[in-house]
């Protein structure tokens, strides 16, 4: 499914693009990197039940311009007992993958892909509680610590907790990056799979609008990842993507927020069909986050990744080395053109 590339293909893409300086900050676009979150068997076994990027299909999205990953991995696969020590094999493949698309000048935003849950059950809960996801932050934090070029994502859509439960856990990971010394920027989700179009949706004990006002970072440099898919029920899915307009205003309702509280935010997740519905929903989507530099620091379509085949929300290229139509339709809201996209003032340390 990859594109094959030579190493001197590989060497022009570092020449034309170049490591991107953490003094840069430009705002990030680019896209999901999947496979290390895939299966439901685990911890599972690697090759069978999932994989990480290769470092054939990094390049390709580097080629077009992109110059951020969201890597989706199992927070089973990496520690498979609470409170233990990392899985060493595991968390080589996690740090080799992001040494590839580090070096190809590459963000890569580390995505616990887990749904506020281990081995399914809820954070929170008697069988998980938020102490032990906190561990789980104490222990990946000093790792890549200090890098501007690492995200930390504390966790991917929470669904099956309300954000008055998920708010204690979210705080007390990013108390636990900060005592680790890691001054990494974070990403916090809300729940109701964090989409924009649910940030004011009611909630028991309020929804994400009202209650994840209390975020806490002492460092102060954290965004909120947001997702949003443009179908009838807003999941991804389903084919036609006919809720474009509901979309927009959600993500434009989402800005308001952000501006209103002092915060910024991320789109961590969108994508559509191979149709033209979609492309143009697609391109409203990107346009809109890259009109405000101020707000959004950038966005990861979903998604590529090695395993994909058919899936129809891939964005991974065709066998024969074709772009599909929906990287065609994001392609020209890549690259950064204006100088405040060049210096994504949302990415700034405050």
């Amino acid at each position: 499914m990859v594109v094959r590339r030579t190493i001197a293909g590989s060497v022009l893409v570092s020449l034309l693009f170049g490591a991107l300086p953490a003094s840069a900050a430009e705002c990030l676009r680019g896209a999901n990197a999947a496979g290390a979150e895939f299966g439901e068997v685990l911890p599972g076994e690697f090759g069978r039940h999932y994989i990480y990027p290769s470092a054939e299909t990094l390049r390709y999205l580097r080629s077009k311009g992109m110059n951020v990953i969201r890597l989706p991995f199992r927070w089973e696969r990496l520690q498979k007992k609470q409170f233990a020590e990392f899985d060493k094999v595991e968390l080589k493949r996690l740090q080799e993958t992001v040494a590839t698309a580090t070096g190809l000048g590459m963000t890569v935003v580390l995505d616990p892909s887990n749904f506020a849950m281990y081995y399914q059950k809820n954070i929170g809960s008697e069988d998980v509680p938020i102490e032990a996801f906190a561990d789980f932050w104490r222990r990946l934090a000093p790792l890549f610590s200090g890098r501007d070029d690492i995200i930390y994502l504390i966790m991917n859509e929470p669904a099956f907790v309300t954000a008055q439960q998920w708010l204690p856990a979210a705080n007390a990971a990013i108390a636990e990056v900060r005592k680790a010394g890691a001054d990494n920027f974070v990403l916090v989700p809300g729940t109701i799979w964090t989409a924009a179009v649910h940030w004011y949706a009611d909630q028991e004990g309020g929804s994400n609008a009202q209650v994840m006002r209390g975020v806490v970072d002492p460092m102060n440099h954290y965004g909120f990842d947001i997702h949003q898919y443009l179908d009838d029920d807003y999941s991804g899915t389903k084919t036609a993507c006919n809720k474009v307009d509901e979309a927009i205003a959600g993500l434009e309702r989402v800005t308001a927020w952000m501006e209103e509280t002092g915060n910024r935010a991320f789109l961590g997740e969108f994508g559509g069909h191979a149709r033209p519905d979609c492309y143009r929903g697609l391109a409203r989507v990107v346009s809109l986050l890259n009109s405000r530099p101020d707000i959004w620091t950038g966005w990861t379509i979903w998604a590529a990744g090695d395993w994909w085949g058919d899936y129809p929300l891939s964005v991974q290229p065709l066998e024969d080395g074709l772009d599909r139509p929906q990287m065609v339709a994001i392609e020209p809201f890549i690259a950064r053109k204006t100088p405040e996209e060049r210096s994504c003032e949302a990415l700034r340390r405050r």
